[in-house]
């Protein structure tokens, strides 16, 4: 079942790529990874048939491209949507002082890991409320200047 669930986010990064590239209609879901696509030019020779069931191994430093677009894609619902409540406000916070929104994905994928890594090692769903305090104790000092 993961094979299927992989090769299909994965073909869902292609066919969107592919699309933009011919100029095709997409639709709003397309047109949101289309844009991080964009954002990560050292992942555009990814989008690719040749790389539906490549592994990445990260012991051997090597990042799986369509996880770290996914995780963007991921922090950027939890913008659009105010969920988990309080991830907007500490999103403006921190864009506030790094200025750069691509840089606070990051900075919130970094969290968002950590909390998924901890609930796949439980067996649990991932803590909405861990999340939120992993995000403010990493940026704690940046967080405590702004109030």
């Amino acid at each position: 079942m993961f094979s299927d669930q992989r090769h299909q986010l994965r073909s869902q990064f292609i066919l969107s790529w592919q699309k933009a590239q011919q100029g095709e209609p997409l639709c709003a879901l397309e047109q949101q990874i289309i844009q991080v696509i964009g954002d990560h030019p050292q992942y555009q020779h990814a989008m690719h048939t040749d790389y539906l069931d490549r592994d990445y191994l990260p012991e051997q430093g090597q990042t799986n491209p369509f996880l770290h677009m996914s995780l963007h894609l991921a922090v950027r619902d939890q913008l659009h949507t105010h969920h988990p409540p309080g991830v907007y406000a500490i999103y403006q916070q921190l864009l506030s002082h790094y200025q750069d929104p691509h840089t606070v994905e990051h900075y919130m994928i970094d969290a968002l890991m950590e909390i998924l890594w901890c609930a796949q090692q439980s067996q649990l769903l991932p803590d909405e409320t861990a999340y939120l305090d992993l995000l403010r104790s990493q940026h704690a000092a940046i967080l405590e200047d702004m109030l």
